[in-house]
C-alpha cells in the first residue's frame, strides 16, 4: 500500500489531531472502530465505487474481513454493539483502505455519525456546519457547496408510480452519474440472443427472496462473494428486473416519467430557488403524493435551519442529478469542494442503514467525512 511521506507525517498528524479535537468539542464522543470488518455489509450497503476497491480477507475460521473502506458501517456496528436503540453521536479519525490507481491506498479520514436525533432538519443543519466549521480550520473559507436530497428524489419516484426494481435500479445509476438510458422502457430487456433468457423466464414471477437465496447458493458453491463489485443481492435483483421486463412489455421507466426525472435533474440552484423549481415540476406533472409534499416542506425547513446558523446559504447550490456514490443515504446529502478540486467533505442522512444492520429500533441518523490529507494540503 502506498503511504504518505515522511515529511508529511507531522503536519498530517497536527492536522489529524486538531480536527478530531474540533468534532469531539462539539460533543461528539471519540470512538475508534477496528480496522478489519466483515465484508458483507460493505457488498450489501455500500456504493459501487466502494464495492470495487475493497481489501478482503480472511480469518482463521474462513470468514471474510476487510480492511474498513470507511467508517459509517464501522460506527454503526459499534453503535448497534454498545447502544443499540440509543441516540449517540460519534466522532473518529483514523486510516481507511479503498485500492486506486491515482491516490494512496490508505488514507485518513475524520467525521462525526449522529444516530437517533428526530429532529431532522435541524441534526442536517448541525452536521452541515461543523463540515464548514472544520475546513475554515485550515483557512478554507471559500468552498463550493453542493446539495442534494435523496430522500426528495426517492418521493418523486414513488409519486411516478416507478416499478421497484427499475427504482432501485434508477438510484444506483443517479449515484453513479450514469444515463437513465438502460432503465428505460426499450433501454434494456431480454434479446432473442440473450444467453440468460432460460434463467429470466423461470424466476418470472418468483419470490425475490428466493431468487437471491438461490443466487447466494451458487456463488457460494463456487466460492465467490461479489462478481463486478456486485453482491448476491444485486445480481438477483438485476435478473429480477430483466425478468419483469420480458414478462411486462417493459417495467422500466415509462416515456413521460422519464422526461419528468429529466426535468428534475436539471433543477439546480440556490436552494429556494430550488425549492420552487421543485414545486412547479410537482404541479406541472399533476403530482398528487403525501410522502412527496412531505419531502418538499423538509427540503424547505431544512433550508430555513441552514440559515438560521448563519451559513451563506445564497451560494450554497442545490443540483436535482446529485446523488451521492453510496447506496445507504435516505435524504439530505452534500458535498463540500474548493476550485473544482476533489470533495474535501462530504456527508448525508441514512435513516435505514442501522435496520439494514440487524438494530429492531429504527434509529435516524446523519453525518459526514473529511478527507483529512486534502483538508489539511500542502500551503495551508
Amino acid at each position: 500500500m502506498t503511504r504518505p511521506e515522511a515529511g508529511e507525517t507531522g503536519a498530517g498528524d497536527a492536522a489529524r489531531t486538531r480536527l478530531h479535537a474540533h468534532l469531539a468539542a462539539a460533543g461528539y464522543r471519540p470512538v475508534a472502530p477496528p480496522v478489519l470488518q466483515p465484508v458483507e455489509p460493505f457488498l450489501e450497503l455500500s456504493g459501487e465505487d466502494i464495492r470495487r476497491r475493497i481489501f478482503v480477507t480472511q480469518d482463521a475460521a474462513g470468514a471474510e474481513l476487510c480492511l474498513r473502506p470507511e467508517f459509517t458501517i464501522p460506527v454503526c456496528r459499534l453503535h448497534r454493539a454498545e447502544a443499540d436503540g440509543q441516540a449517540a453521536d460519534y466522532s473518529y479519525c483514523g486510516p481507511v483502505f479503498r485500492l486506486a490507481a491515482d491516490e494512496p491506498d490508505e488514507f485518513f479520514q475524520a467525521g462525526i455519525e449522529s444516530i437517533g436525533r428526530t429532529d431532522t432538519p435541524a441534526a442536517d443543519a448541525e452536521v452541515l456546519g461543523l463540515a464548514l466549521e472544520g475546513l475554515a480550520l485550515f483557512g478554507r473559507t471559500d468552498p463550493a457547496v453542493r446539495l442534494g436530497d435523496m430522500g426528495l428524489t426517492v418521493a418523486l419516484l414513488d409519486g411516478l408510480a416507478v416499478p421497484p426494481a427499475a427504482k432501485r435500479r434508477t438510484l444506483r445509476a443517479l449515484a453513479a452519474g450514469r444515463s437513465l438510458d438502460a432503465v428505460t422502457n426499450g433501454g434494456e430487456g431480454a434479446r432473442p440472443e440473450d444467453p440468460h433468457a432460460g434463467l429470466l423466464a423461470a424466476i418470472q414471477g418468483q419470490d425475490p427472496r428466493g431468487v437471491r437465496a438461490f443466487v447466494e447458493d451458487v456463488l457460494a458453491i463456487a466460492g465467490i462473494s461479489a462478481v463486478g463489485g456486485r453482491s448476491a443481492g444485486e445480481i438477483a435483483e438485476r435478473f429480477l428486473g430483466k425478468a419483469a421486463a420480458q414478462a411486462n412489455g417493459g417495467a422500466g421507466l415509462n416515456a413521460e416519467n422519464r422526461a419528468i426525472l429529466d426535468r428534475y435533474r436539471t433543477i439546480s440552484g440556490h436552494p429556494d430557488a430550488a425549492a420552487r423549481d421543485l414545486r412547479a415540476l410537482v404541479t406541472d406533472a399533476n403530482l398528487r403524493h403525501d410522502a412527496l409534499s412531505a419531502a418538499l416542506d423538509l427540503f424547505e425547513e431544512r433550508t430555513g435551519f441552514i440559515a438560521a446558523r448563519g451559513l451563506p446559504i445564497e451560494r450554497f447550490r442545490f443540483q436535482g442529478g446529485f446523488a451521492r456514490n453510496l447506496d445507504y443515504y435516505t435524504g439530505f446529502i452534500f458535498e463540500v469542494t474548493e476550485r473544482d478540486g476533489p470533495i474535501l467533505v462530504g456527508g448525508g442522512r441514512y435513516d435505514g442503514l442501522l435496520g439494514h444492520l440487524g438494530s429492531p429500533v429504527a434509529l435516524p441518523a446523519v453525518g459526514c467525512t473529511f478527507w483529512v490529507e486534502r483538508v489539511a494540503g500542502a500551503g495551508r
